[in-house]
């Protein structure tokens, strides 16, 4: 599994690219809260070899191998994310309305760019979304800075992040803050136009069946969901073989 990098605003931005081996729509990951390139393991090669689409994975700034942050998170992260770096990221590539597949935070940036970006995509796969805070929400993340504190978790990461402190205490702290029960991204969804599969599992320990439930409410697009059983906040690992068959029956779909 090898990366490269592209440059955006003096920027570095570490990228993975997967061929296709049939015309169509790429598929754009878009990485969880503490995620990376590494860290979706090889789920994407097994999108791309089952839909013979291209596929890119990126990490975003702080990320992964990419630069560093300037600066800490602020309360808008994502929505600067889905309106102003992944329009970039896209425009450097060439790709023009891609399948984003979107995890957690990934797939909240995913909705916010479907449905905000005045850009074109061919579908939004969002496993994990939030699209408002839960009490279940913090109270997780909360634990989750406990585990940081008690265990060698932060370590672990280190072996997917330059720099696994900042992505850590980063996203931990700006989703514990106060105002940020507030975050909200419904808002997008009645503009989002293409279709949109929600993929949710019955355990997640981030979020409940009322966040499928409020994009399905929101939306006026196409919209598919699936909620497995003995999973939780990560379908693409908990429960690969049925997320892996709803993606490809889902792109099939929309090419």
């Amino acid at each position: 599994m090898t990366a490269d990098f592209i440059e955006l605003d003096a920027v570095r931005l570490e990228v993975r690219r997967i061929a296709g081996t049939r015309p169509g729509p790429t598929l754009v990951f878009l990485h969880e809260g503490l995620g990376s390139i590494g860290q979706w393991r090889d789920f994407p090669d097994k999108v791309a070899a089952a839909t013979g689409l291209p596929v890119v994975v990126y990490a975003r700034r702080g990320y992964g191998r990419s630069s560093a942050r300037a600066g800490s998170y602020g309360l808008d992260f994502m929505h600067r994310e889905a309106l102003e770096t992944l329009p970039k990221v896209l425009d450097h590539l060439g790709l023009e309305a891609p399948l984003l597949v979107g995890h957690s935070d990934g797939a909240s940036i995913a909705l916010v760019h479907a449905g905000g970006g005045g850009r074109q995509v061919a579908g939004v796969v969002a496993m994990a979304p939030h699209v408002f805070v839960e009490a279940v929400t913090v109270a997780s993340i909360a634990k989750a800075a406990d585990a940081a504190r008690g265990t060698d978790l932060i370590e672990r990461l280190g072996r997917y992040h330059d720099r696994p402190d900042q992505v850590f205490w980063g996203w931990n702290d700006v989703w514990l803050l106060p105002e940020f029960c507030d975050w909200n991204i419904e808002e997008y969804l009645p503009h989002i136009t293409a279709p949109v599969l929600a993929i949710q599992g019955e355990d997640d320990e981030y979020g409940t069946l009322a966040q499928i439930d409020a994009i399905e409410r929101g939306l006026t697009a196409p919209f598919e969901r699936m909620v497995l059983a003995d999973c939780k906040h990560s379908p693409q690992r908990d429960q690969e073989q049925a997320t892996l068959k709803a993606i490809v029956d889902f792109a099939q779909g929309v090419t």
